[in-house]
């Protein structure tokens, strides 16, 4: 009596084909996946001010004249016209914290950022409007 070889048939190499395209597939998708460092899309003034006050950078979106009349002290004014052009001035390792008026430009701010690759970027609520209502120090001029 003579034991025959099982010769590996094309279904087994198809599914050898198939299993190893899957996992291609899979290790592909999780390339892509949002990055879990990213921050909420809004914050309040209170988590804003502590944030900051723990070395967070503080965007200021709004206008120069605007700025002059109250400010938070140690934040940056980048108007958010001037954003795309100055990408590469916001800092990549801190969370950003951005600021305006009363929180819709900072949302626009926010989206460009995100789009630009920034993930640690957020919108604070309600803006400086907000930041005076709730008692926040600001100061003012340029």
């Amino acid at each position: 009596m003579s034991i025959k070889k099982n010769k590996p048939n094309n279904n087994n190499k198809l599914l050898i084909i198939t299993l190893a395209a899957v996992a291609v597939i899979v290790a592909a998708a999780f390339t892509f996946l949002p990055q879990t460092d990213s921050l909420p899309a809004t914050i309040t003034v209170q988590q804003a001010n502590e944030q900051f006050a723990n070395g967070a950078y503080l965007l200021d979106v709004r206008e120069p004249i605007e700025w002059n009349e109250a400010h938070v002290d140690g934040a940056v004014l980048i108007p958010l016209g001037e954003l795309s052009a100055r990408v590469d001035e916001i800092p990549t390792d801190k969370d950003v914290l951005i600021i305006c008026r009363s929180g819709n430009r900072s949302a626009e701010a926010r989206n460009l950022l995100r789009a630009a690759g920034l993930n640690r970027t957020t919108s604070i609520n309600g803006g400086i409007n907000a930041w005076i209502s709730a008692g926040l120090p600001v100061v003012s001029g340029p």
